[in-house]
């Protein structure tokens, strides 16, 4: 693989030159706008400046761009330290199309070992789609003209968050309890033919994929950040027990799907699943979807997040299968981001605002608790009703009997809330939140300073 790598060096240079201007002035500029990027950030712009440069001729669905992005991928992943179950190419699969031609196409899949031993035969997937839609044509004033879909968000974005994603997961691979699959998919455009082949005929464990995580347009975070799960309940509880996390970013809920992807083959399968996007953008499906638009920043900062994420789904219980209608739950109650406008508290829909405002400013810790030096973080579940009174308060994750008790009371004893919204009307919303009990120095009682 030494000339690959000497041919991906050449391409990267080239990628770079044709992704400025030829004017020095601009040159120089590029050149010192980039001074002060992280390491990760530099990464991004270099993963994206391959693969979306004008050499991948917008990678369609076997092409050379889709193949080249294949060994590309292949080899970053394993300069990461990431085992690759797939050849040099990728895993090599046909599609046989309507014309009665045969599509060439592939997937790359990278594999990092789990070190529980009772989780560690089972599987987290994280999957981005390869290809995108190629060269177009079109003729003006009589001739024609040639424009590449350079795919720049759509979807280098997203191979460029899994290589990171990867690299992180490596370094830390202790952390993991399942294993984790990274899966770059060939012929996705292709009614997800390369997430259907992975699943169907190429890997022989899917039964024992616990859940998966699709990486699909992540360029544009500063216009959002969303988390699609079809309303699976489970997912969205690992989901919920984030929300207390500092990470730089928290992704919107969203119980529309923001882009029909990958994710939709394995809940073909039943297997829980989680689309992160920034959603659509202007640029969407156009040459201009270039690596001028994209955001690294914002990439940066998702990335923080899905790799919390990530090594959460290795280490939580299983998530079972069971997406839900809001409308059909018993009792009419929903969820709280399946809402149309959710419950809000003082003002806030975040509920990390109920956890700094009030939780945390009323709750008492238990001497006895004190006395013994016991701290953990208890999940506790409610309800906020119609009328926006906390109710049905109880210990869904215990830590010890006597922070549960606390945790209760301090819940119960919230002031209203303003109740979320639904199809016009007020409903039942339920919301669930672990609370923090830290001891600090000798029997002291603190509080994490970003949820004050």
């Amino acid at each position: 693989m030494e000339a690959w790598k000497m041919i991906r060096r050449i391409l990267l240079a080239v990628a770079v030159l044709s992704a400025t201007l030829p004017l020095q002035a601009q040159l120089r500029e590029d050149a010192y706008a980039g001074l002060g990027d992280s390491e990760t950030v530099a990464a991004f712009k270099q993963h994206v400046g391959m693969i979306a440069s004008a050499m991948m001729e917008g990678r369609k669905a076997g092409s050379d761009g889709e193949r080249m992005t294949a060994e590309y991928l292949t080899e970053t992943l394993k300069d990461y330290g990431v085992d690759i179950l797939s050849g040099p190419s990728g895993d090599v699969f046909g599609l046989r199309q309507e014309n009665g031609d045969t599509l060439t196409s592939r997937n790359v899949l990278g594999f990092i070992q789990g070190t529980d031993k009772t989780l560690r035969d089972h599987y987290i997937v994280v999957g981005a789609r390869m290809d995108n839609l190629g060269v177009g044509s079109m003729t003006v004033d009589g001739r024609r003209v040639d424009r590449i879909f350079y795919g720049a968000n759509g979807n280098a974005s997203g191979l460029a968050m899994l290589m990171e994603l990867g690299r992180m997961l490596a370094t830390g691979h202790l952390l993991l309890g399942r294993s984790v699959l990274l899966v770059g998919f060939g012929a996705s455009a292709e009614s997800f033919a390369g997430a259907w082949y992975f699943l169907n005929r190429s890997f022989s464990d899917a039964p024992l994929i616990d859940a998966m995580i699709d990486l699909d347009m992540l360029g544009t975070g500063t216009n959002g950040f969303y988390a699609y799960t079809s309303s699976n309940a489970d997912m969205n509880l690992i989901l919920e027990n984030l929300s207390g996390r500092l990470l730089p970013v928290h992704p919107q809920v969203t119980a529309q799907e923001p882009y029909p992807s990958d994710h939709r083959a394995f809940y073909a399968k039943e297997i829980p699943s989680v689309l992160f996007s920034s959603g659509r953008f202007p640029e969407y499906g156009t040459e201009r979807d270039t690596p001028s638009i994209l955001d690294y920043e914002a990439m940066e900062r998702e990335l923080e997040y899905i790799y919390a994420c990530a090594v959460a789904l290795t280490t939580s219980p299983r998530p079972v299968f069971n997406p839900s209608d809001p409308k059909a739950r018993s009792g009419g109650r929903v969820a709280h981001y399946e809402c149309d406008v959710p419950p809000t508290f003082l003002g806030s829909s975040d509920p990390r605002v109920f956890l700094r405002k009030w939780v945390y400013s009323y709750m008492k810790y238990p001497k006895e608790a004190v006395r013994d030096g016991i701290q953990g973080r208890v999940l506790v579940n409610f309800t906020i009703d119609a009328k926006g009174k906390v109710k049905d308060v109880k210990v869904v994750r215990s830590a010890d009997p006597l922070l549960d008790a606390e945790a209760v009371r301090v819940v119960s004893a919230s002031p209203d809330w303003k109740p979320g919204v639904l199809d016009g009307k007020k409903v039942e919303c339920e919301l669930s939140l672990y609370i923090e009990f830290k001891l600090e120095k000798k029997g002291s009682f603190g509080i994490k300073k970003h949820e004050r």
